[in-house]
């Protein structure tokens, strides 16, 4: 029989047990092929030049995190096919095959479980395309034409990236045959396996562990200026790695420690189970960790979705605080504007101040720019009156001054108070940073500054006091008849009048990227997650059939199935268990710096993605259960 034919037969007759990793692997396929498809699906070019470039951009990059997770996920992949496959690969050696003809036939058998996932993924991947599409503008509340096409570059892309991936991880695994003795094949799924870890090494790493833990929550929570992105660098990177000693230290070490209690012990059967979690933990304590930054990442994914639809409807809620806006050095405008739109509109909402424009070369700020203006503190406290806007601020010293920002998608600065501030040659003391739309979509291009009448008195020398008039019209539908009369008025007033106007389109779609963005986030959470749950399912699908023998002994004793079934299900349970309460611990920490950069409250946002993860979490340990029952022979019991 050829080699062909051999790696043939082994793969139908063990098709059952691969399903799960063909399954896993497609499903990787499938979303990279999709995100690929979408950007030659042109369903994005009624949005225009500008949005269309943003979406491309957006998913290209999650392609990229795609492969670098599909490069991962396939070398966990193979390393658990490989490790379970050695012992038998190892029977061929006493049977006379050569290492490389039992290498040969492990790549042929490979390749035809990685040709099975590419195909399955592929052919998924065009049917849902149109589905795809659909959902994601759902989500987006984009209304466009769907077009389903089916694309050429996107399967090639997805192939040739899958397949270069997935190739060598097969030779690396034909070449880790070759050299593999004998032995060490044959003893392959025992190796690391019933081995208690000794305590001192456990007591160590716990330390360093949780050290690194909390260093990395530190600079997660932590508030900065410039130097926040660095922080929410080294935070990642901290949290990865305290995650992993947690758990190759002070998991392990507590479970040893509740097992060595009797009381413990010894109550609700958990001796049946106990003992194969602490002697699992060195084999399986990089999956856990694994699974548990994946759900961090799917928490985080998830809560970013969320913070973006927010974000974007505070941005549009901000710029539209007001339709229309004049920048004018005329004190007494407010007549001949509200004429002009009312010929068309209705005023619904109205506000004017006056602003000191000052050069820039009398500010001295951490974040310079090129148009600087002063406000007075009772001006704007009348303003926030006449809108309906609140000013939760006490009267301002001298010495103190507010800061009037603008919304934008997200900021790594997160330290808004105690900044020091020059202006006019005194220096001030920042007390808030608010991004209230007192003067709405002007605060986009010039940072306005508050300081108390005094002040603003002593500062007049120094600039050019102008005013403003915000109007809100109440009938967006004749938002073009309204400007055209409002230009009129302003062209009436000739060139020396210096008056600006700034409008609100209703129809302005620029912004429509973002909402693209939260969608690509919870498509990231659903890999994210489907990810973790998958790579559980594989490890805990794999060691089933080493607990085979131990199941079948415990049954020749006479233990009831329904007591093994409980031991099944609270070894299970202490798995995903951990998992989950590391990742739920850590989500606090990385939410809430998130909820920093945005400048919202994501604590119901967290506790939702949390809830979501442990509900999908759940389906996969059922799944677990049914299937690590099956797989140690408690189904013929």
């Amino acid at each position: 029989m050829s080699m062909i034919k051999l790696a043939f037969l082994n793969f139908k007759n063990s098709f059952k047990n691969y399903l799960a990793l063909i399954l896993s692997l497609a499903f990787t396929v499938l979303v990279l092929y999709n995100f690929q498809n979408l950007i030659d699906s042109q369903a994005f070019e009624v949005l225009g030049t500008r949005n269309r470039d943003y979406i491309e951009m957006l998913v290209q990059m999650v392609s990229f995190v795609l492969c670098c997770f599909m490069f991962f996920f396939i070398w966990y992949s193979t390393n658990v096919f490989l490790t379970g496959r050695k012992k038998e690969i190892g029977i061929y050696v006493f049977m006379g095959l050569s290492n490389e003809k039992i290498g040969k036939m492990y790549l042929m058998e490979t390749i035809f479980i990685g040709l099975s996932s590419l195909i399955l993924g592929l052919a998924l991947g065009a049917l849902s395309a149109g589905l795809f599409q659909l959902i994601l503008l759902a989500i987006s509340d984009i209304t466009v034409e769907i077009r389903f096409r089916p694309g050429i570059r996107p399967m090639a892309f997805t192939t040739a990236a899958y397949g270069i991936v997935y190739m060598i991880f097969v030779v690396k695994g034909y070449v880790n045959i070759v050299k593999s003795s004998v032995l060490s094949m044959v003893s392959a799924s025992r190796q690391n396996e019933y081995v208690r870890q000794n305590r001192m090494i456990l007591f160590v790493k716990t330390v360093v562990g949780v050290g690194i833990l909390c260093q990395g929550y530190f600079l997660a929570l932590r508030e900065g200026r410039i130097e926040v992105m660095v922080n929410a660098l080294g935070a990642v990177v901290l949290v990865t790695a305290g995650v992993y000693l947690l758990f190759g230290g002070l998991i392990p070490l507590v479970i040893q420690f509740l097992a060595g209690r009797k009381r413990f012990l010894y109550k609700k059967q958990r001796i049946l189970w106990m003992n194969s979690v602490i002697f699992r933990m060195k084999k399986n304590y990089r999956t856990y960790a694994m699974v548990s930054v994946l759900m961090l990442c799917s928490v985080t994914a998830l809560a970013t979705g969320f913070a973006m639809k927010g974000r974007y409807e505070g941005i549009i809620q901000f710029e539209s605080t007001y339709t229309f806006q004049l920048l004018t050095g005329n004190g007494d405008l407010d007549g001949k504007a509200r004429e002009a739109i009312e010929k068309e509109n209705r005023i619904v909402l109205s506000a004017q101040i006056p602003i000191l424009s000052l050069d820039s070369s009398y500010i001295n700020a951490e974040m310079q720019n090129n148009r600087y203006a002063i406000l007075s503190f009772s001006r704007l406290k009348q303003l926030a009156q006449e809108t309906g806007m609140k000013l939760e601020t006490e009267e301002l010293a001298e010495d103190e001054v507010i800061r009037l920002s603008h919304l934008i998608l997200m900021s790594f600065i997160t330290k808004k108070t105690g900044i020091q501030v020059k202006i006019g040659g005194k220096t001030y003391r920042q007390v808030m940073d608010t991004d209230a739309p007192y003067l709405g979509y002007l605060q986009e291009s010039i940072d306005f500054y508050v300081v108390n009448d005094r002040e603003y008195e002593r500062l007049l020398a120094m600039g050019e006091e102008m005013y403003t008039y915000n109007y809100r019209v109440g009938d967006l539908e004749k938002f073009p008849q309204t400007r055209d009369s409002l230009d009129r008025m302003i062209e009436g007033l000739g060139e020396e009048a210096h008056t600006g106007r700034v409008a609100i389109d209703p129809e302005n779609n620029e912004l429509d990227w973002i909402k693209v963005l939260y969608s690509i986030c919870i498509f990231m959470f659903l890999v994210f997650i489907l990810a973790s749950g998958s790579i559980m399912f594989m490890k805990l699908y794999n060691d089933a059939f080493e607990e085979k023998e131990r199941y079948l002994v415990m049954r020749k004793m006479g233990f009831d199935r329904q007591i093994l079934r409980k031991s099944v299900e609270a070894e299970l349970m202490a798995a995903y268990g951990m998992t989950f309460v590391v990742m739920a611990v850590s989500s606090f920490f990385s939410v809430k710096a998130l909820g920093k950069m945005m400048r919202m409250d994501l604590t119901a946002v967290n506790v939702v993605s949390v809830a979501a993860v442990l509900g999908i979490l759940a389906v996969w340990y059922l799944l677990s259960v049914w299937a690590y029952e099956r797989n140690v022979g408690m189904e013929r019991y």
